[in-house]
C-alpha cells in the first residue's frame, strides 16, 4: 500500500493527507518546527489535525519541503498554470536535485488523472510525495487535487 507523504501546508498539500486519511492510507512527512502552516501559525498548528506528521528542527519551510522530496520515492506536483509559488519551484528544484521520479500536472488538464495514472503504473513506489501552491497562491488548488486524487484512486 502507498504512504502519502505531505508537509501540510493549506492547499495541495492538506488535499492530500486528508485524501490519505479519508481513504484509509498510511500518511506523514516532514513539517516545520511547531506544527506552522499558513493557516495554522501557532503550535501545535498541523499536528493537531495530523500526528503522524514529523517535526523538522527548524521553522524554515524549505527543510521540510527538501526532506520530504528526499525521503519519497517520486513526488507529484500539481502546478496550475500561472501560478507563482516559490515553495512549489523549490519542490521541482529538489526533485531534480534528488534525481527523484517527478512528475508535474496541471490540475485543470482533463487528462491530469490519466497521466498521473500511467506516471504510478511505471514506478514501484512505497512513498509518493504530493505537493503544490498553498491556498494563499491558489484559492481553488485543495479541491482540484482532492477530486484529481479522489478520482485517480477510485
Amino acid at each position: 500500500m502507498i504512504r502519502i507523504v505531505s508537509g501540510g501546508q493549506s492547499g495541495a498539500d492538506r488535499a492530500a493527507l486528508d485524501f490519505a486519511i479519508t481513504r484509509g492510507l498510511d500518511y506523514g512527512g516532514w513539517c516545520p518546527k511547531g506544527g506552522w502552516a499558513e493557516d495554522l501559525s501557532n503550535p501545535p498548528g498541523l499536528f493537531a489535525q495530523y500526528p503522524q506528521l514529523s517535526e523538522t528542527d527548524a521553522s524554515d519551510p524549505r527543510i521540510r519541503t527538501e526532506w520530504n522530496v528526499r525521503d519519497s520515492d517520486a513526488t507529484l506536483v500539481f502546478a496550475p498554470p500561472g501560478v507563482e509559488s516559490p515553495g512549489t519551484a523549490f519542490t521541482i528544484e529538489c526533485a531534480r536535485h534528488y534525481a527523484k521520479p517527478l512528475l508535474i500536472v496541471d490540475p485543470g488538464s482533463p487528462s491530469a488523472t490519466a497521466d498521473i495514472r500511467a506516471w504510478l503504473t511505471q514506478l514501484n513506489l512505497r512513498g509518493l510525495n504530493i505537493a503544490g501552491p498553498r491556498a494563499s497562491e491558489a484559492s481553488d488548488i485543495y479541491a482540484a487535487v482532492r477530486a484529481i486524487l479522489d478520482a485517480l484512486f477510485a
